[in-house]
């Protein structure tokens, strides 16, 4: 018979992908946790990971019982949270984790409002997932959208981008997207990251093409790669509400009429749902005034 805490063992060593680590997850000994899996693995019959040098690689039939297992024990934690939090005051501080360009301009004009303490966490989209998984955030604001079991996102709002150049360039008045596009790839870009997200998005909507650029600077703020646009070292895509809250005569916008959206999500744990509900309906309800 399936001891259950074997299924929590498993779940654990595939999130951490290390044996050592699942074991201080969950505070066991090591050797006791790795029972666990022999004993899931003797049940099942195949074995559930390969064993690397520091790593446990999940199997074709580990990935499988994970995908069937990990929506069960969260919908499961989160009755058994539920019955235990019931009647508990709402918490008095909500972590977050945001890119910090982001959370200066759309959450922190509006701290007071919330009623509460906040901690941040500033970082990329990867980061604030990571955060998120090992519980050292309650919510996330991200422009991905991980298929990970147990995390949930709502949308949050939608940016749009626009190329934004520095003052004195000589944008020539053109009409046609062959005529644009040669111009916009004859200049010098600044991008957010090495891998170019929104700048693909944007040549692929509108020129059906990958951008054939390299980059003169990779600045991973979108403040100060307005500030660097000002200063005459690019152009580069920046969302608008960034532009309507920083007016200057350093920079203007170019071909208004090319944009490209990105949605902003917030993403939680299910099992925390009930912590950070009523945080995120005020996130929500600020984004539509």
């Amino acid at each position: 018979m399936i001891d259950f805490e074997w299924y929590r063992s498993f779940l654990a060593i595939y999130k951490h992908n290390s044996v050592t680590e699942a074991a201080k997850s969950r505070i066991m000994t090591q050797p006791a946790l790795s029972q666990h899996l022999a004993s899931l693995e003797a049940e099942v019959g195949e074995p559930l990971f390969t064993r690397a040098v520091r790593k446990m690689i999940p199997t074709e039939r580990g990935k499988e019982l994970y995908s069937r297992l990990a929506p069960l024990i969260e919908a499961l934690e989160v009755t058994t949270v539920g019955l235990r939090t019931a009647s508990m005051p709402a918490p008095k501080v909500i972590r977050i984790g945001s890119p910090s360009e982001l959370y200066g301009e759309m959450l922190l004009p509006n701290l007071k409002k919330f009623g509460l303490g906040t901690v941040t966490y500033f970082g990329h989209a990867d980061q604030c997932l990571e955060d998120l998984k090992e519980d050292r955030v309650d919510l996330i604001l991200t422009s991905k959208k991980y298929l990970e079991p147990g995390i949930e996102y709502v949308r949050y709002m939608v940016e749009n981008f626009v190329a934004v150049a520095p003052r004195e360039a000589d944008v020539p008045n053109v009409r046609t997207l062959k005529e644009r596009e040669s111009w916009l790839s004859g200049q010098d870009w600044i991008s957010y990251g090495l891998e170019l997200p929104i700048i693909r998005r944007y040549w692929r909507e509108h020129f059906k093409k990958r951008p054939q650029i390299q980059p003169v600077h990779m600045i991973p703020n979108l403040n100060l790669i307005l500030k660097a646009i000002e200063r005459g070292f690019g152009l580069s895509l920046l969302p608008t509400y960034l532009l309507q809250r920083s007016p200057s005569s350093a920079w203007k916008t170019v071909f208004e009429d090319l944009t490209v959206s990105n949605e902003i999500l917030i993403g939680y744990k299910t099992i925390r749902k009930h912590v950070v509900q009523e945080f995120v309906n005020d996130l929500l309800a600020i984004s539509e005034e």
